[in-house]
């Protein structure tokens, strides 16, 4: 079955905070790190694929400093390099993840994890609507977990 991305209505946003015991508002757990599943893995110097990692949040920091880098106001495109490199914590085994490590990936996962960093930095999820080409019934699936094919 092939996804179709269409726009779904979304649950309603959290309420805002209640009030604890003591009258001080109740903290919200904010989710910092998501897991995701690149959906060809990234290959490494010894031949192994690593499909699963971690990205974090990004920092108003992360945002800043590439724009500092050479690399990136020679070839502005490099930008996603650079900003990547420093909010992906985690490919497989692999931790110390750099630029060379995003310049060594296939084009389609580097283009899942721009979608994937758009989504957790803009919109704070990594979930998407999706409708069935067939029937036309719509859903929401997570689209940093579970590879296609797999339940």
């Amino acid at each position: 079955m092939r996804r179709v991305m269409a726009p779904v209505q979304e649950a309603p946003a959290d309420p805002a905070p209640s009030a604890a015991p003591d009258g001080q508002p109740e903290r919200r757990n904010l989710r910092t790190e998501f897991a995701f599943e690149l959906p060809r893995g990234y290959v490494d110097e010894a031949g192994t694929t690593h499909i699963s990692g971690t990205m974090r949040l990004a920092t108003a920091r992360d945002e800043l400093v590439p724009l500092r880098d050479d690399r990136v106001r020679d070839n502005p495109a490099y930008l996603t390099v650079v900003l990547l490199a420093r909010v992906i914590t985690r490919i497989g085994d692999i931790t110390d993840v750099h630029t060379g490590t995003i310049e060594s990936m296939f084009a389609s996962d580097l283009a899942f994890l721009q979608d994937m960093y758009r989504r957790i930095n803009s919109e704070g999820h990594t979930r998407a609507g999706v409708s069935c080409p067939d029937c036309g019934r719509q859903f929401v699936v997570d689209v940093a977990g579970g590879r296609l094919g797999e339940s």
